[in-house]
């Protein structure tokens, strides 16, 4: 089972692993990814197990949750080097020779409240994007899932630490 923990000591937890700029390397990004995607593969039986006895979904249609974050994964893997370079735009002309560049930044601590209709695709391809944009994230799974929600623990914690991509069962806010 699951332990409950508060929010708060993780959001402190996570806003100190921010800080140290790990997340912002594009490197430790295109990692992590993939570490997520060989999680999602290795755990498709429980994936599938959890969503039959959560939302009675068949094994064709569970495969579908799970295709739809595998091809999240890939396409951001395949994007990932492209969103991050600074992207050059237009100055205003009373502002001439200038020019300008936005440079994309991950902003922090996400947090990512799951649905109980896609308890699995709906925590995880949000998840997919923080972890693209460089963010730490907390997950907090629908507890009308539970089997679902047990599964997403087990993969999230076999996979990450705490400190950077954490699960928490309730939600103090």
């Amino acid at each position: 089972m699951l332990a409950l923990t508060s929010a708060t000591p993780l959001t402190q937890a996570q806003r100190q692993f921010f800080a140290t700029g790990n997340t912002k390397n594009l490197d430790f990004r295109l990692e992590q990814l993939k570490n997520l995607k060989k999680a999602i593969s290795q755990e498709k039986a429980g994936i599938l197990a959890a969503l039959k006895a959560d939302l009675h979904k068949p094994e064709f249609e569970g495969y579908f949750d799970i295709i739809a974050v595998v091809q999240e994964i890939d396409y951001a893997l395949k994007h990932l080097k492209a969103w991050a370079k600074p992207q050059k735009v237009r100055t205003p002309l009373d502002q001439f020779p200038s020019s300008a560049k936005i440079y994309p930044e991950p902003l922090g601590v996400v947090l990512i409240i799951g649905p109980w209709n896609y308890p699995f695709s709906l925590v995880l391809s949000p998840l997919v994007g923080a972890i693209a944009a460089g963010n730490c994230a907390m997950l907090k799974p629908s507890e009308l899932a539970p089997h679902t929600s047990e599964v997403v623990a087990k993969l999230i914690g076999s996979t990450f630490d705490p400190a950077y991509i954490g699960l928490v069962r309730f939600c103090p806010f």
